[in-house]
């Protein structure tokens, strides 16, 4: 039920990010999800992909330093409320959550969001019990 997600530390400065999708890109390899998130000095690009192993050696390949973290998406509907009551649930159990992202397939239907949680293995239970779809890493990569 975990889903791997790439990390990629990029300095900050103009072209980085286009550098790393067209190295992404001409190795085939497509992207589901991201975050991004920057400092003055450096950013992380958080990625879900739908091959991580091969965007894991094509970036070492080009210099990028590269990192693997086990995350969780799950589905939430689209709707309003819809995040709070997953958020409800981790906050009963008291999880917390490190970190989220998110996104949206088709507008009023379900949203996929990304956790990474410090208590991976209990999240996944918890969310599980309280009748959330946790999404296996598989189907993510083919969305």
């Amino acid at each position: 039920m975990k889903v791997e997600q790439i990390s990629i530390f990029l300095e900050n400065k103009a072209g980085r990010l286009a550098e790393v999708t067209g190295i992404l890109g001409a190795a085939g390899i497509n992207i589901r999800a991201l975050s991004l998130a920057d400092t003055s000095d450096f950013g992380i690009l958080r990625l879900i992909v739908n091959d991580h192993e091969k965007a894991k050696e094509v970036l070492k390949e080009h210099g990028f330093t590269v990192g693997r973290t086990e995350v969780v998406a799950v589905e939430v509907e689209d709707r309003p409320g819809g995040l709070n009551r997953i958020l409800q649930v981790l906050f009963d159990a008291s999880i917390n959550v490190e970190y989220m992202y998110a996104f949206v397939q088709q507008s009023g239907q379900n949203a996929v969001l990304i956790f990474r949680f410090d208590d991976i293995d209990n999240a996944v239970a918890v969310l599980s019990r309280n009748d959330v779809t946790v999404i296996e890493g598989q189907r993510l990569y083919a969305m």
